[in-house]
């Protein structure tokens, strides 16, 4: 096992981890930027290193600092979390070449996973359902002329290093495909250095599943069933849950044996996740693999068993082989995302100080969080600032239990998106479990009491 771990991350998932190492009795060194000396990850960590001023680029995206902290800390292996070098190729072999065990996927795993054209090429030769569209990387837009006329409109223009939504765009007609070509290319470049693009068939009134993966150094993998990630906002998911309202038992257990086939035909070593879209006629096609932990993996531990997901990926990449076993929620889990935003005004980022923080509590109550009374939320950063679980016996139960933790929620100095989600909770599609990835593009806040 282990002796240090160094977490190459911040916030509530850099907690998360440090927590599960002392439980393991793994030292942990946590690493921080300057405006990021007073965080709770910096405080309960066995040892901390500044590595460098407030831009990520310079701190935590910095890869000689963190191997150069990692290095006189005596750690052996890093943890990078989600997010930032999570999964950067380069940085895992640099871990490999310093002979530091990067808890995550291999160099050769992300190259082949992380560029979404060859992750599409892999999962065909798989067997496992795509959807239709262009062969890898597209050569020219007179070729994304062609490949948009044979699947037919409407296509999804998607940039091959994307991620977060950036590099992507709907097209619905032939005559707007030049514009978006040319502002997915544009904005691919400026976000990733890299505007490679590739073209699927736009799927219609899509359910965004993911299923949990974990695979071991013996090329065995098992799942833990679905997570339902359709509440999103500009791509950037709200709120999860599982299991999903929309999914049957039978197609639950098809995708399961998809993600499977997926995982061990690439031999996947690690935890992570494999994307599927699913269309209004229940027929699944792979999006993409995260080959990384998710925010979202508390709700999967919460149905579980309190399956510690963090420890497995831990022991995994020691080489103890998994279980191997293949779980379905016996209970439901929902997550609502608190951001550091205003719902009311566009969901526009809300730095500042926390005046005030009261965190609900209670049966089937979880809330991973960083952040306290007094703490500056900084403007340089992700705006999350906590997660809000939630597990009952029955959805039902589940959206009730929500709504009174919710309700027992205060953050004041800040805004947050505590509103909104008190708002879903009482919508009528949401509780009939009718949404998909375009419900927020109907959904309105109503005026603040």
């Amino acid at each position: 096992m282990f002796k240090k771990i160094l977490i190459a991350n911040r916030g509530e998932i850099a907690l998360r981890i440090i927590r599960t190492c002392r439980e393991m009795g793994i030292s942990s060194v946590a690493v921080y930027s300057t405006v990021d000396k007073e965080s709770l990850h910096v405080k309960f960590a066995d040892e901390a290193v500044c590595i460098g001023p407030a831009s990520s680029n310079d701190s935590y995206l910095k890869m000689s600092n963190i191997i150069a902290a990692a290095e006189i800390t005596n750690a052996d292996a890093i943890h990078p979390g989600y997010g930032f070098l999570a999964e950067n190729a380069r940085f895992s072999k640099i871990c490999e070449e310093h002979g530091i065990k990067f808890i995550g996927a291999s160099a050769e795993m992300i190259n082949k996973m992380g560029d979404k054209a060859s992750a599409i090429k892999t999962m065909k030769e798989a067997g496992v359902p795509t959807i239709p569209g262009s062969e890898g990387i597209i050569a020219s837009f007179s070729e994304t002329e062609k490949i948009a006329e044979k699947i037919g409109y409407p296509v999804m223009l998607k940039a091959t290093a994307g991620g977060g939504g950036k590099g992507m765009r709907a097209v619905w007609k032939p005559e707007d495909l030049q514009k978006a070509w040319d502002s997915a290319r544009a904005e691919a470049k400026a976000a990733f250095g890299n505007d490679d693009m590739y073209l699927e068939k736009l799927i219609e009134e899509p359910h965004h599943i993911e299923i949990q993966i974990i695979g071991d150094s013996t090329g065995n993998a098992c799942h833990l069933s679905e997570r339902d990630c359709s509440i999103q906002r500009r791509h950037q998911k709200l709120t999860e849950e599982t299991p999903s309202p929309f999914i049957t038992n039978a197609l639950r257990k098809k995708m399961g044996e998809a993600a499977i086939k997926a995982s061990e035909y690439i031999k996947y070593e690690g935890v992570g996740t494999v994307e599927f879209l699913v269309d209004k006629n229940k027929n699944f096609y792979f999006m993409e693999m995260n080959t990384r932990i998710q925010v979202e993996h508390p709700i999967t531990e919460q149905v579980i068993g309190n399956f510690d997901l963090i420890r497995e990926q831990i022991k995994i990449a020691v080489g103890i082989p998994i279980i191997g076993i293949n779980y379905f929620p016996s209970q439901h889990s929902i997550e609502c995302r608190i951001n550091a935003e205003d719902p009311f005004n566009d969901f526009r980022p809300s730095p500042g100080v926390i005046t005030t923080f009261h965190a609900p509590g209670g049966h089937g109550v979880r809330i991973d969080t960083h952040v306290y009374d007094s703490y500056i939320i900084p403007p340089y950063y992700d705006s999350m600032i906590a997660k809000l679980i939630v597990t009952a016996q029955t959805r039902e139960e589940a959206i009730s239990k929500m709504k009174r933790a919710l309700s027992e929620f205060i953050i004041e100095g800040v805004k947050t998106t505590i509103p909104f989600h008190m708002q879903l909770m009482d919508n009528p599609e949401y509780v009939a479990g009718n949404y998909t990835t375009k419900f927020m593009e109907d959904f309105e806040m109503k005026p603040e009491e």
